[in-house]
């Protein structure tokens, strides 16, 4: 995974891209001035975001971009001190705080920050090459890009632009998530990405409005994905393919499934690699999901820890969230909250659930939950959501503490904390 300077032949460089309300295409987008090389491009907006893309794949600056609010002050300094100058994009107009340590420049090289969940964000190194995981040829689609600028998710939907034939953007910017629906409506997207705390927050603002949107692929990730929302979304879009993928900035794009069900088959495990199709090795170790991938971040080479905790559900494997916090011992019995979420939002009035540990006399820890409910499906108080999982749930898992939010809370990065 060598880093090295890309051709200034764009295959979609005559691809369309909506920003800011204007049709433009990827040639036809501002132009930087010539960025130092290692550069921190620091955007608010997607214009600056896509214009730092197209720089560094003609010209092969090394390159991180992120948004300004992702990057504070002490990690300006500290990418400073790592070689880096930091660039401020504003339009035509910029500013260039130069770098406090040379360094060799890594030409062709992209850096991302990890979303900083389990602590402060990290940089992965990559390339365009490395990014670029979907390379059969497509069907004309325009896509929806409603992530920020310069995470994993973001770089997997710019780089099937940038890369192929008729793959449209339209770019979503923070103040416009809440009327996506309409955007992508007058735009005619087909393909849309988000997590799935962004399709829960649709349907549960608008559903009508989502429904208008001519969808034929809807992929989510970024978060471990339930039945409920893949059944939600098939029954808004019965024609379109449903695919959920794993994927990090450490292990790339690993896992992709289109069979419409939460978790991935068994038999996946610990196939042997395939280097003609690319296919990562998936394994658990304990509870730990354990993958071996191509698409990897520069010397991350061979097994990774992906510190993501599965069960086992019959035939499926699934990601039900970090080792760290799913994990809830209720007196000596050990519960996972990604399972107690998954049982409360199959609850037909709830959109969206959050489970976590509380402390409580006796048992040292009990099940807790924070639940938004959908207003059109009637009243529904604590006592019924209880029921509901005593009903399916050993005694143990039940939450004895639920607490109503009026809204889905979600972070710059499309997600919950969940």
């Amino acid at each position: 995974m060598t880093a090295q300077r890309r051709s200034t032949a764009l295959i979609g460089d005559d691809n369309s891209v909506v920003v800011g309300g204007k049709k433009l295409t990827w040639r036809t987008l501002h132009k930087l001035p010539q960025l130092p090389s290692p550069a921190a491009v620091l955007v608010d907006n997607g214009a600056d975001a896509l214009a730092a893309v197209r720089h560094h794949a003609v010209h092969g600056t090394e390159l991180l971009v992120a948004t300004s609010s992702r990057v504070d002050l002490a990690m300006r300094e500290e990418l400073g001190e790592s070689g880096f100058a930091v660039v401020i994009a504003n339009g035509d107009e910029h500013s260039v705080t130069p770098a406090r340590l040379k360094r060799v420049e890594e030409s062709g090289r992209v850096w991302l920050l990890t979303s900083g969940s389990t602590g402060r964000p990290k940089r992965i190194g990559h390339t365009l090459e490395s990014l670029t995981t979907v390379r059969g040829k497509q069907q004309p689609r325009t896509w929806l890009v409603p992530y920020s600028p310069g995470t994993y998710a973001w770089w997997q939907v710019i780089t099937i632009s940038l890369t192929q034939a008729d793959q449209g953007l339209v770019v979503i910017e923070p103040s416009e998530l809440e009327t996506w629906p309409r955007i992508a409506a007058e735009h005619g997207v087909t393909a849309a990405s988000g997590t799935p705390t962004f399709w829960r927050q649709t349907i549960f603002r608008d559903s009508e409005a989502l429904s208008k949107v001519p969808l034929e692929q809807i992929t989510l990730g970024g978060e471990p994905v339930d039945q409920a929302i893949l059944d939600q979304l098939a029954e808004l879009f019965p024609g379109a393919r449903i695919s959920w993928i794993y994927a990090s900035s450490e292990v790339g794009a690993s896992i992709v499934v289109h069979d419409g069900k939460a978790g991935f088959p068994k038999a996946w495990l610990d196939r042997d690699p395939d280097p003609e199709s690319e296919r990562p090795v998936l394994s658990v170790d304990g509870d730990e999901l354990v993958i071996a991938s191509p698409h990897h971040g520069a010397g991350l080479e061979g097994a990774h820890r992906t510190g993501d905790r599965v069960e086992f559900v019959d035939d499926r494997v699934l990601i039900t969230g970090r080792l760290d916090t799913d994990e809830i011992n209720v007196g000596g019995s050990k519960v996972s909250a990604g399972l107690v979420r998954n049982v409360l939002m199959a609850h037909p009035a709830v959109a969206w659930a959050r489970v976590f540990a509380r402390k409580a006399p006796l048992v040292g820890r009990m099940v807790a939950a924070e639940v938004v409910l959908n207003p059109d499906l009637g009243p529904v108080t604590d006592a019924d959501l209880v029921q509901w999982c005593t009903n399916r749930l050993p005694d143990y898992g039940v939450p004895r503490r639920i607490r109503f939010l009026a809204e889905i809370p979600q972070k710059e990065t499309l997600k919950s904390d969940v």
